[in-house]
């Protein structure tokens, strides 16, 4: 007689994780995950998707994708400068995959044909708007966009990340929502660091391993939603079963998918270079500034350079659509400041703006902050660089200050220390009426705090005044330190006294603990003297 079925069918599979989950090396929160969904199956309950109806309108305009490219250009055109070329090409290349996308939606028969992707590879200096390109067209589109560095990638996983991971992590921002995950685009920066410039015996598992598994994912394939690495998922989606929850899809497909990959590429703009040198033909070499800059080559880099850069032909075939960004000028820089949406001077003005500061930029100065961020040599990045470098001071002195307005002058970024002293300076009256406001606020927080009253004199104001600046602390440091137990003394008077209003004179302020202790030992005389009258 053949031994009798168990009723649960998952029964068995539980026993082997049970058994699993006694081995050493599966860590405690491991276990515990285990543990809590064998103790309480019926008290957990599953999850609404999370942005369930977001999703199905992302889905309804993919599904209705009616871009053109110029439209998209425009669009570009209110956050990034310059990169016109990058621009139209990306524009074309985001217009033709989703108008694809859209005819296989509305028709099956289409996607049955063949394709060719139009994966990207966008090749220019850092710092040009190669990234910021592709957020504003995964927010312009509306699809999920997810963006890694090829560096933390290896071939198998135990090394790094697997490429896979980009895959689940796609699905992580659609909120496990397949469909809408399989339609969105993948970025990953710094694609150069992966070319593989030498060829040894030794293994490779970040650079040609990870153009291997690339392959797969830029093309039509299945890729297992959870992780094999993962315990934690394996088991939860084991225990969901169990329990007779609706099954989920195991794969998703990446036919969909955008993907698109950028780099620096110093190296091989020098190699461009170099060829079209030593070229007879075809080329006819500028004389001029732009071409100092190895950079300005890559717009003329063919499939043979990627290839001694270090790149398979399978690999640089998947990115048939190539373009370079332009390196960024001085005026450039100047017009990102003054001309894009969501600029850094924007950022500045709400970070002031939060202190109660009016916060602006003169012409002139806007021209010297460029200047200085061209010679960082990190494109649009430098101009925070250079802002930080001149506005730390002033981030941090004009907050606790009377200035509620500040213009940044050619003066301050040419001398932004000795002209902020000169500033202070100009306001040390006023900065005497900030400072004693705060004495209020700390008056209403003692209040707050311990239920007693306390009331400074004039003197006694000016006296913290005079402390604080002496010590450049603010008002709050220095009641904090100079009261810091002095609601303990402050009870046993009112409480032998009778009182909650408590004067605080200049005496208190220079010489709280002892003015404290011989307001206690007042108290309990007048206490005393009341016991003896009655």
């Amino acid at each position: 007689m053949s031994e009798k079925e168990p009723k649960n069918p998952f029964e068995e599979l539980q026993k082997q994780i049970q058994e699993a989950l006694r081995n050493p090396q599966v860590t405690s929160a491991m276990r515990n995950f285990a543990t809590q969904t064998y103790a309480e199956p019926a008290a957990q309950k599953p999850e609404p998707p999370q942005g369930e109806d977001n999703s199905s309108e992302i889905l309804r305009r993919i599904r209705e994708f009616n871009f053109k490219p110029r439209e998209i250009r425009d669009y570009l055109d209110r956050f990034v400068v310059k990169q016109q070329e990058a621009k139209k090409v990306l524009s074309v290349a985001i217009c033709d995959h989703y108008n694809h996308v859209r005819q296989c939606i509305e028709n099956p028969e289409v996607a049955k044909g063949e394709f060719q992707k139009q994966n990207i590879v966008l090749l220019g200096p850092t710092g040009v708007g190669k990234t910021y390109l592709m957020r504003c067209i995964a927010k312009l589109v509306g699809v999920p966009f997810v963006k890694a560095d090829a560096t933390k990638f290896s071939e198998t996983g135990y090394v790094g990340y697997d490429v896979e991971d980009l895959v689940r992590d796609l699905i992580k921002f659609a909120n496990g929502n397949t469909d809408l995950a399989q339609y969105g685009i993948i970025y990953i920066d710094e694609i150069d660091k992966i070319a593989s410039s030498t060829h040894t015996h030794a293994r490779d598992v970040s650079g040609r391993g990870v153009q291997i598994n690339l392959l797969k994912l830029m093309e039509d394939t299945e890729v297992n939603i959870l992780s094999p690495t993962d315990m934690m998922a394996q088991m939860q989606a084991v225990m969901e079963m169990s329990r007779g929850g609706k099954p989920k899809e195991r794969t998703i497909n990446t036919r969909h998918m955008l993907f698109i990959v950028s780099g620096a590429f110093d190296q091989l703009g020098e190699a461009v270079k170099k060829r079209l040198q030593n070229s007879s033909m075809g080329f006819v070499m500028r004389q001029d500034a732009e071409l100092e800059d190895s950079s300005a080559y890559l717009a003329n880099v063919e499939t043979s350079d990627f290839i001694k850069f270090g790149f398979e032909p399978e690999f640089v075939g998947r990115l048939p659509v190539r373009v370079a960004c332009d390196s960024l000028m001085a005026d450039d820089l100047a017009e990102i400041m003054t001309g894009s949406e969501g600029s850094i001077l924007d950022q500045y003005v709400q970070d002031f703006l939060g202190y109660g500061i009016q916060f602006g930029v003169s012409e002139e100065a806007v021209k010297e902050i460029a200047q200085r961020a061209h010679k960082e040599n990190t494109g649009a990045r430098g101009l925070m660089t250079v802002m930080e470098r001149i506005l730390r001071d002033y981030k941090f002195e004009l907050p606790s200050s009377a200035i509620k307005k500040l213009e940044v002058t050619a003066e301050i970024v040419s001398s932004p220390q000795e002209t902020l002293a000169v500033l202070l300076k100009g306001n040390q009256e006023a900065q005497r009426g900030v400072l004693k406001e705060e004495i209020a606020s700390f008056v209403d927080r003692f209040r707050d705090e311990h239920s007693l009253n306390l009331s400074f004199d004039n003197e006694a104001k000016e006296a913290l005044v005079e402390i604080a600046l002496e010590q450049d602390r603010t008002i709050r440091a220095v009641c904090a330190e100079r009261f810091r137990d002095f609601q303990h003394g402050l009870k046993i008077v009112s409480r032998n006294r009778g009182l909650r209003q408590f004067a605080i004179t200049r005496e208190i302020v220079l010489n709280p603990d002892k003015e404290l202790s011989r307001m206690v030992v007042e108290s309990f005389r007048s206490e005393e003297t009341t016991e003896q009258n009655s």
